[in-house]
């Protein structure tokens, strides 16, 4: 285990070392972190690019890591700590250095099995959310409790410098389901936050964490919206625990087209929530800066590269040619290899992208929607599918040749698929590029729209740091270059009022 925490001369001694990297306070927490950090929602343990990738990031000057008990159902939190202890180990850190940030609330995966096994022992998690079939939520103290004990072990450390409620508005969507009155529902929500924070202000006392907080993707939302969590209510739950709490860093959305931070006047004396947490000397960590929520789907504020896209019509053609290709698996060469009758339709099912395509292809609206579709989902099942199989190749002329061609056949219709959504994507991102330049010349000058995602972000009063994926060195050395270049902080809402005008214009 590693002892200590974060401390303010810890972070701003490797702020001073590392002069060319963008650093500010967050907040009365008085830590420096560097202006963009780690975010770690899709890395895990044992995946070398991703501690190559973290390792950089240190090297790189950026000394904040915010991870999750539910990221990589707990393997987020053991690549972290694996991470420090080596670098600690090395020498080429210090645990004063570096400020870790994890969440606690949702119960997937391993927590949701612990939780039915709880049930099933007649001692279920206190005031459980049952949101859906695989997913609750919660933030009683028994559950905060269980889940940092859980966290630092995976973490390797005494003490979490920075644990925030997870999305706590889980409560309010489940109430509204429910048809419980709004007025009784917010009543209950306070009551359950108050007596989480004097859980989290006894984990303070006790060491295991300096500082909580809130992560909320509805700190941004209009007062009427259902699920709106107020800031100014949370503070002054705070303040009636005590003068000296501990309530110091908050979590929230903010991207080039979903801007409420900074023009949702949802605060008292029609403040915005960044001018609120400015108010109480609050830390603001910013999360998805690259990935817009717009209409149905996810846009990637990213650049494209996009290859000419064919004519529907070719499109069609691979899709067809790799369904055919798909069943003469399942219904020729299968059938004659000794491989379980479970396991064949295992084997269909994994491999039924053809189908799948010929159905859906036309409506996956995003091109992020079919890469995550593509690189989460598809990749993975045929390349296990394809591992499995070598070893029957041998028995199978027929299949050594059907291994040949499938991924030729699987790369083709990908690909057209894919060029048709990205030169959509491609053309929209011109735009964005474009009206982002026109909003604000001091974000113009950044080289591509991730680093002018990062800049408009970054250079907003208020805003402390921006939580950005960077599961490669590529996407760090990004990030980096941006954090190179000196650019102010101001209020930049006429700036923000120009882009959304623009975006929704376009």
């Amino acid at each position: 285990m590693i002892t200590g925490a974060a401390t303010p001369e810890g972070t701003e001694a490797f702020g001073q070392k590392h002069a060319n990297t963008a650093f500010r306070r967050l907040g009365k927490t008085d830590l420096t972190v560097s202006q963009a950090g780690f975010g770690c929602y899709r890395v895990a343990a044992g995946e070398r690019v991703h501690e190559r990738a973290l390792l950089r990031a240190f090297a790189k000057g950026i000394n904040l890591v915010d991870t999750s008990t539910n990221y990589a159902d707990g393997e987020s939190e053991k690549l972290v700590g694996g991470v420090l202890e080596s670098g600690v180990t090395e020498g080429v850190l210090q645990r004063e250095n570096v400020v870790v940030v994890s969440k606690v609330g949702y119960l997937q995966g391993a927590n949701y099995q612990l939780s039915q096994e709880r049930k099933r022992r007649g001692e279920p998690f206190p005031e459980l959310v049952e949101y859906a079939q695989g997913l609750e939520h919660c933030i009683h103290p028994t559950f905060l409790e269980d889940q940092l004990t859980r966290s630092l072990q995976r973490l390797g450390l005494e003490t979490v410098d920075v644990y925030l409620l997870h999305n706590p508005e889980y409560y309010l969507g489940r109430t509204k389901k429910d048809g419980m009155a709004a007025q009784e529902a917010r009543r209950e929500y306070h009551r359950r936050i108050r007596d989480a924070f004097a859980h989290l202000e006894t984990e303070a006392d006790r060491g295991r964490i300096r500082w909580y907080g809130v992560s909320s993707n509805t700190f941004v939302e209009g007062p009427d919206h259902a699920e709106f969590t107020s800031l100014d209510a949370l503070v002054h739950l705070a303040e009636d625990l005590r003068k000296d709490h501990r309530f110091g860093v908050i979590q929230l959305p903010m991207n080039l087209m979903e801007p409420g931070a900074v023009l949702e006047a949802n605060q008292p004396g029609d403040r915005s929530v960044l001018q609120r947490a400015a108010d109480s000397g609050l830390g603001v960590l910013v999360n998805r800066p690259l990935n817009a929520i717009r209409g149905k789907g996810l846009f990637r504020l990213a650049e494209v590269e996009a290859s000419e896209a064919g004519e529907p019509e070719d499109v069609v053609q691979a899709i067809q040619a790799l369904a055919k290709s798909e069943s003469a698996l399942s219904h020729r060469i299968l059938p004659e290899l000794t491989v379980p009758s479970g396991l064949q339709l295992r084997i269909k099912n994994q491999l039924s992208v053809g189908e799948y395509l010929k159905h859906y292809w036309r409506g996956l609206e995003t091109y992020e929607r079919f890469r995550q579709l593509r690189d989460g989902v598809m990749m993975p099942r045929v390349q296990g599918v394809m591992d499995f199989l070598e070893g029957y190749r041998a028995e199978s002329p027929a299949l050594a040749a059907w291994m040949e061609k499938h991924p030729h056949r699987l790369d083709a219709a990908l690909s057209g698929v894919g060029a048709m959504y990205a030169a959509d994507a491609a053309r929209d991102i011109r735009f964005v590029r474009h009206a982002v330049s026109e909003a604000d010349a001091d974000w113009a000058a950044a080289d591509n729209l991730s680093q002018r995602a990062l800049r408009a972000v970054r250079s907003t009063a208020g805003v402390t740091s921006v939580l950005v994926g960077m599961r490669r060195e590529v996407y760090v050395d990004d990030v980096a270059a941006e954090l190179a270049r000196p650019i102010s902080a101001g209020d930049r809402v006429n700036a923000w009022r120009r882009l959304s005008e623009a975006v929704n214009r376009g």
